[in-house]
């Protein structure tokens, strides 16, 4: 007889070999959504690499590849001569917002309006220019990748579409457009999910997403918890809808999800912001033990997880984390994520997954925002997905950019090694660098400025506990991050001598 932990594989276990997403990854991630939603209990013991072959049909090396990419996420534990089991989540190591006018000045139009209207400091734009040659970021892709020339045959194309107009001039409801249906079959082959286009919306950006999601969620007084150190965007926006916000403390395994058990289990939280992936902006990764004690705590006291996955596409080092929202079988995760980062950034998407009403309500907010989107962008997209160019651009680009970590890595070890401290993400685009003696980040920016290179407000973090910058070196080449990093020891040593 078949044990039951070998027949619930057999009813769950399904794959596809015709898609770009390898087989052991596909199976992997359908492992650990039964082991999130109680089908395989922890400590349970999984059947054999030789086992595990036969009854999923693949190759033996294909079942050991399996159980490592979970054993490297901290939900297996190998055990030689013994076998595979099921990791306890407390035992996992894994780190996973008028006056008149004078006659003078009859044609000067007037500097400011004639009625009372409501000022918003928390929208004051943070943008800042420079003509410095060189400048950090928080994290921003290079748009010199981005293939301007089969971009703009592909636009072209597009634009000679002939469903093109009829599309743009719909007055009644219809089938879910090819761009949706598309993205659901992107998202649920490459990150776990069980979606359909109802439970979906794009936008824009993220911020556009977070921004629909903050108006269906939150009133004037509502409790938003966020990380310590958090997205100024995100919180601008939660300022905005009138929240109040409160921080909790972030270490190498993420969000402090015990610390929100402890101290706010007794108020009433509307909503937790997380970036699951890599936490913004120390580029920690949320735990799979937090994970699941996060989840548990949403179900528990009734509140919403916006899981923002700001950079999914861009994973050095194995598979990316699975989303929460992959394994959420009670509806309390909303899911923000974005699509097209390997492209210039009016091809970017944004997009919201979450259950069904709630998109429904998003979507009459999105009407009111843009109600036609961009339908050439989305046919582009929907083209670039179905011919799996999207794949192939975003495993190129991420060739390029890990080796651009690794550059500014040894560079950091060169320069930095004995003043500052940092860990090696295992993606993203930007490195959380620490200083160990506090200095003013503002008089190292003011130096550095005279150095030609620009380091903006948006990435200096400095309190009585954190000295520290999230140095972005996507935008840069290998030779570009080496001569920044020169001139960031430089005006270092210019505060530290001043």
């Amino acid at each position: 007889m078949n044990s039951p932990v070998v027949d619930v594989l057999k009813q769950l276990i399904t794959y596809d070999k015709s898609i770009v997403q390898p087989v052991y990854i596909q199976v992997a991630q359908q492992i650990i959504n039964a082991i999130q939603r109680g089908y395989l209990e922890k400590g349970s013991k999984l059947p054999g690499s030789r086992i595990l072959s036969e009854l999923l049909n693949v190759h033996r090396n294909t079942a050991v590849s399996i159980y490592d990419e979970l054993a490297s996420q901290g939900w297996v534990d190998i055990k030689p001569n013994k076998g595979t089991f099921v990791l306890v989540p407390q035992e996992s190591e894994v780190k996973i917002k008028a006056a008149t006018q004078h006659i003078n000045q009859a044609y000067s139009y007037p500097k400011s309006v004639g009625f009372e209207f409501q000022e918003s400091f928390h929208l004051a734009s943070t943008l800042e220019e420079t003509t410095a040659t060189y400048s950090l970021s928080d994290g921003s892709p290079d748009l010199r990748l981005h293939p301007v020339h089969q971009f703009s045959r592909w636009y072209s194309a597009a634009m000679k579409r002939k469903p093109l107009i009829s599309k743009w001039n719909r007055t009644s409801a219809i089938l879910p457009s090819a761009f949706k249906t598309q993205l659901c079959n992107y998202l649920n082959a490459t990150r776990g999910f069980h979606i359909s286009p109802e439970n979906l919306i794009n936008t824009r950006s993220t911020e556009m997403s977070l921004y629909i999601v903050s108006q269906l969620l939150l009133k004037k007084g509502d409790l938003v918890l966020v990380g310590q150190l958090s997205n100024y965007a995100a919180n601008m926006i939660f300022q905005q809808a009138g929240a109040k916000f409160k921080t909790v403390p972030v270490d190498d395994e993420g969000l402090d999800v015990a610390y929100i058990e402890a101290h706010f289990s007794q108020e009433n939280i509307r909503c937790v912001y997380v970036c699951s992936n890599r936490d913004y902006p120390t580029t920690a990764t949320l735990s799979a033990k937090r994970r699941l004690h996060l989840l548990q705590l949403a179900k528990t006291y009734k509140f919403a997880i916006i899981e923002d996955d700001y950079d999914y596409d861009f994973q050095f080092n194995g598979s990316a984390m699975l989303p929460m929202a992959s394994a959420d079988a009670n509806g309390n995760v909303i899911y923000l994520g974005k699509l097209g980062q390997s492209l210039f950034p009016s091809f970017h998407t944004g997009f919201v997954v979450a259950p069904k009403n709630l998109i429904s309500e998003a979507k009459n907010y999105l009407q009111l925002l843009d109600r036609h989107g961009d339908l050439i962008q989305e046919q582009m997209l929907t083209e670039l997905i179905v011919e799996g160019e999207i794949y192939r651009l975003k495993k190129k680009n991420i060739v390029t950019y890990k080796q651009r970590c690794n550059q500014l890595h040894q560079c950091l070890k060169e320069n930095f090694s004995a003043i500052a401290k940092w860990c090696l993400p295992t993606g993203g685009l930007a490195i959380w660098v620490q200083f160990i003696e506090q200095i003013s980040l503002i008089k190292l920016a003011k130096e550095a400025r005279e150095l030609d290179l620009f380091l903006p407000k948006t990435i200096l973090y400095q309190d009585k506990n954190t000295c520290a910058i999230r140095f972005g070196f996507g935008h840069l080449n290998e030779k570009e991050i080496e001569i920044v990093v020169k001139k960031l020891k430089q005006a270092y040593f210019k505060v530290i001598n001043a």
